[in-house]
């Protein structure tokens, strides 16, 4: 009898979900006792007692069942595809985005938002986050959609001057993600 009570209350423990909501600027985690358990793990950014989920993160969370958001105009729940139209709106290459943070995450990496030169995202080795600076700078393209080689080479320069390690993630077109590391671009 006590091994079913104890089922019965895991499957409740696993049908609660964050709450959170979604807004102008764009999703809100707000409830105190979760801004900690997602801050310390690599999502979202803190401010007034609340943390901004990025529109990846939130599809991420959404996709895996963790988060549920209301809208705040309408006072619904989104969907994952609802969501995903509104960054679509935001961010023309949503879906490569969204693509390859949920692929990181899915190795265990800490991804956070990249800067400048088309850098997508800040990636953490695994267990060093919060300890340590990213290691490596995640360069997204989509199999098929040119790049100039000036704009690798931009990059390459960019992150070498900070001392970090250029990643290409490239999208192919079954919605794989391949990584390969850009270390030196030599033309003649």
């Amino acid at each position: 009898m006590k091994q079913l009570e104890g089922r019965a209350e895991a499957s409740h423990e696993a049908e609660l979900k964050i709450k959170a909501s979604f807004g102008e600027k764009g999703v809100l985690v707000f409830p105190p006792e979760d801004i900690e358990g997602l801050s310390s793990r690599g999502y979202g950014v803190s401010e007034n007692g609340k943390v901004m989920l990025t529109f990846y993160e939130a599809l991420f969370l959404l996709g895996k069942n963790i988060l549920q958001i209301e809208d705040e105009k309408t006072g619904k729940d989104l969907s994952f595809q609802n969501l995903l139209k509104h960054f679509q709106i935001v961010e023309k290459d949503a879906w490569v985005k969204y693509l390859i943070y949920r692929d990181l995450k899915s190795r265990g990496y800490v991804a956070r938002e990249g800067f400048g030169l088309n850098i997508d995202f800040r990636v953490y080795e695994r267990g060093e986050y919060g300890k340590e600076t990213a290691k490596y700078l995640i360069f997204g393209i989509q199999e098929g959609q040119p790049v100039s080689v000036e704009e690798l080479a931009r990059a390459l320069r960019y992150v070498q001057s900070l001392k970090k390690k250029l990643v290409l993630a490239v999208i192919n077109r079954r919605g794989e993600v391949v990584y390969y590391s850009l270390s030196q671009l030599t033309l003649k």
